[in-house]
Formats: C-alpha cells, sequence, structure tokens
C-alpha cells in the first residue's frame, strides 16, 4: 500500500518575507521590522531561513567573544555527529541505549581521570550544563547532612554552604532555591579566592559542604583544594564535625589532569564527595553539556534517584532536567575516542601558551598590570595600574567591541569592588594569528584611547 500523500503545506507563489518584485507578483513591505507575534499564515521555509540568518549576523562572532570559557569550535566531523543525532532524547534510553551507554562510558572515563579509587562505584549522570550539575551536587550534600542530623536527632532548619564571593552565580541559584545559607569567604587585594585560613570561620554543625573552585570565573586561578581539605580535616579533630566538599571544576576538571598532574584536587582526596564539570568548556562540546559525579553510592543518596518506566524500559534518573539531547553526549564522546589523553593534553597546553604569552605582551602595553597570568585556567584578567585617570577598562572593552572583540569588564564582588578588571579567555579555536590581531587592535585601542583623553 502506497504512503499516502500528507502535504498539507500550500504552494506560495511569491517570497512574502522578502522585498524583492517581479512581474505579476505583488509589492512587499520594503522594511521589514522583527517580529513578535505569531503570523497569521505560513511562509516559504527558505525565505523564513534567510530571514532568520540574516537577522543573526547582526550577532557577534563567537570566534572573538573572549569572555565566555564555552565552546565555540568543533571539528566538522563531530558537528556532523551532533547533527545526525539532534532529534534523539537522552532521557528515552530504552530507545536510544547506544546513547546510554556512550554516556556510561564517559562517566567511567572521567572517574578514572579523576582517580576515584573504584571507578565502578562512582555515580554520574551527564546533564544539560554545569549549573546544574553543580546544584545536583549541593543538592546531594543538603540530603546528606539532613539524614546525618536527623540520626542525631537534631534540626534541619538552617543549612549554610561555605565557598569564596568569587563563585559562580549557579552557586547563588542553589542557595536560593533549595533554602541554603549561602556564606561567602570576601575576596581581598592579593586574595582572590577561597584559602584554607578563611573558610573555618564561617563553619559549624549547620554546614551541609564546602564548595572549592578549581579555576575561578573571575580570575582563572584555582582554589587549593588540598589545602581546603586540610583544614577541614583538622576542624573535624577540633569539632567533631566531617564537612564533605564538591569541587566546582567546571573548567580545571577538564584541565588540571592534563597539565598539573601532581595537583592534588579530585577524589585522591577523600574529603571530596562530588565534582561537577562542563563538557562544553575544556570538553569540546558545543553549549548544553555538563557532567556529575560522586565518589560512591553513599555519596548521592538514594531518594534522589527515581526510577522512570514508562518510556519502555526501567531506567535511573537523578537530574533536575529530564528531557535533553542526546547529541551532546555523543559529541562528548567522540571528543574522549577523538583526542585521547594525549591530544587533549595537547590542546589545554596550547591554550595555556597562548594565554600566558598573551598576559606577557599585555604587561608589556601600558597602563596594564596582571592580575592572574593564565598559569592555571588558560585564562587571565589584567587591570589598569592605579593612578591612570581618563581611562577606564569599560572604555577599553566598548572601543574593543567596536573592532568585533567581546572583552569583558567587570568589577570584583565586594568588598573589593573598587577593582575593576578585564578578562580573556583562550580556548581551542583562538590561533596564534587571532591573538597576533587582538594584541595590535589593544595596543591601538588603548593609544587612542589615552590619546583622546590628553587632548
Amino acid at each position: 500500500m502506497p504512503i499516502p500523500n500528507t502535504d498539507v503545506m500550500p504552494a506560495i507563489e511569491f517570497d512574502t518575507l522578502t522585498s524583492s518584485t517581479g512581474p505579476g507578483h505583488p509589492p512587499a513591505d520594503p522594511l521589514l521590522l522583527p517580529v513578535d507575534e505569531l503570523p497569521a499564515s505560513m511562509s516559504e521555509p527558505d525565505a523564513v531561513c534567510r530571514r532568520v540568518r540574516d537577522e543573526l549576523m547582526l550577532d557577534g562572532n563567537a570566534r572573538l567573544n573572549l569572555a565566555t570559557f564555552v565552546t565555540t569550535w568543533m571539528e566538522p566531523q563531530a558537528r556532523e555527529l551532533m547533527a545526525e543525532t539532534a532529534e534523539k532524547n537522552l532521557a528515552d534510553r530504552a530507545e536510544y541505549p547506544q546513547i546510554t551507554a556512550m554516556e556510561e562510558r564517559c562517566v567511567r572515563m572521567l572517574a578514572r581521570l579523576w582517580h576515584a579509587p573504584r571507578p565502578e562505584q562512582v555515580r554520574g549522570c551527564s546533564t544539560t550544563g554545569s549549573s546544574e550539575a553543580a546544584m545536583l551536587g549541593g543538592l546531594a550534600l543538603k540530603r546528606r547532612w539532613q539524614a546525618r542530623r536527623r540520626a542525631q536527632g537534631k534540626d534541619t532548619a538552617r543549612p549554610n554552604l561555605v565557598m569564596g564571593s568569587n563563585v559562580q552565580v549557579c552557586w547563588k541559584k542553589f542557595a536560593n532555591y533549595f533554602e541554603v545559607e549561602p556564606r561567602h569567604v570576601p575576596m581581598e587585594p592579593g586574595r582572590h579566592h577561597l584559602t584554607p585560613d578563611t573558610l573555618t570561620a564561617c563553619c559549624d554543625d549547620n554546614t551541609i559542604g564546602v564548595v572549592a573552585v578549581l579555576g575561578s570565573t573571575f580570575d582563572g586561578s584555582y582554589e587549593p583544594v588540598a589545602d581546603i581539605c586540610l583544614a577541614l580535616d583538622g576542624y573535624q579533630a577540633a569539632t567533631g564535625t566531617d564537612i564533605p566538599v564538591h569541587v566546582d571544576g567546571a573548567s580545571g576538571a577538564m584541565v588540571a589532569p592534563f597539565l598539573d598532574p601532581g595537583l592534588m584536587w579530585d577524589f585522591q582526596l577523600e574529603r571530596v564527595a562530588s565534582i561537577n564539570t562542563s563538557g562544553h568548556k575544556y570538553g569540546h562540546v558545543f553549549p548544553g553539556l555538563g557532567w556529575a559525579l560522586w565518589r560512591d553510592a553513599e555519596a548521592l543518596p538514594d531518594d534522589l534517584v527515581f526510577e522512570v518506566d514508562y518510556l519502555g524500559g526501567s531506567s535511573p534518573s537523578f537530574t533536575l532536567n529530564f528531557s535533553r539531547p542526546g547529541a551532546h553526549v555523543v559529541a562528548q564522546y567522540y571528543s574522549f575516542l577523538r583526542y585521547g589523553f594525549e591530544g587533549l593534553r595537547n590542546l589545554a597546553a596550547r591554550n595555556r601558551t597562548t594565554a600566558r604569552a598573551l598576559a606577557a605582551r599585555i604587561r608589556a602595553i601600558g597602563p596594564y598590570e596582571l592580575v592572574t597570568d593564565g598559569s592555571d585556567l588558560p585564562a587571565f584578567a589584567f587591570r589598569l595600574a592605579p593612578g591612570t585617570e581618563g581611562l577606564t577598562v569599560f572604555d577599553v572593552s566598548q572601543a574593543m567591541r567596536a573592532r568585533g572583540w567581546h572583552l569583558p569588564a567587570y568589577t570584583f564582588p565586594a568588598p573589593w569592588q573598587d577593582v575593576s578588571v578585564l578578562r580573556l579567555v583562550v580556548r581551542t579555536g583562538f590561533t596564534a594569528e587571532l591573538a597576533g590581531m587582538f594584541v595590535a587592535d589593544l595596543t591601538e585601542v588603548t593609544r587612542r584611547l589615552h590619546t583622546d583623553r590628553l587632548q
């Protein structure tokens, strides 16, 4: 039996979305404004595609976006795999068992990369991004604390989470959404992140955990996770209170294993209960992928795991989101297979080398001075030297944007809010040629702005 004709799209004789006219075609509006109301009728797909694409031309060039840590370049083969699996829903595990298997393999790869004592016992999952992964880690900390307090016959009304004021906004969201008091250790001159000598003063019996950041978004620096754990060991010895650590490795967890093998920050430290990272940062996958891993089943309470059987087979679910694109997991699996340890190390090394070279060049451009130099994450912050008059980092950022570069300017958190910086992130795809053009533009912009202020 032939497939019936189900084509219900009527033929459209002219392009209703363009201003061109021809014989027999009615004139179209020569100036088309953006649409915020559902059109009454259908239009040609090519015409709509052209209109959307034309508007997107006004967006910035992602390769010139030096603000984001997120991947802006992937190999054509990875793009093809994502396009071929774009319609596959990772939540439908019975229908797409191979993508499910790829996710599980990626979890095992990360567990071994992060030195899990028993990789086969690690619990982990992909998420829609590192923010979701971080919130899952925080939620597990809260549930473990609640269970421990109830077993001791104590109240669970006032949980708190200790972290540096440099944490990414996802941790502020977590505290707000899940009713946990955020205890932010403030930044100070010369101290841009959480340190062991500052955190225990914020801890008490109601502390569900400490967040250690491996790669601050403010300046790219690593927090000393091992020293933080050591300080908490001393705190436990003195008070009897056992406080676990969650490592927010959104960027650094995909850099440090390859470039800093001697750095103690991961599951080698017994106090580290969970780690999150972004596959869409230095995992070399386009935006939309995070990973959350717990040391073992005990670190992820069972009441956070749900068995789902209404999609054709029973499977566990412990993410905040349900339906998620399987394409990003496929791309991550491709990235791991494509590059391997050696390739990922080479990509990370190239990025760090470029970042440090750029930092050195910028330091030589008056009147800038470095806050960090790209020695941790391949990212660094710099500012105008104190006493520079008539010029701000915001002026520099705006002038660089006019040349196509997105170089963010911002102030540090209180009480250091009088310090304003520029930050530059180096990612795969930011070539030596682009770096050279950036330095040339920054030099010219700085010279011109400084000259204009003196006139």
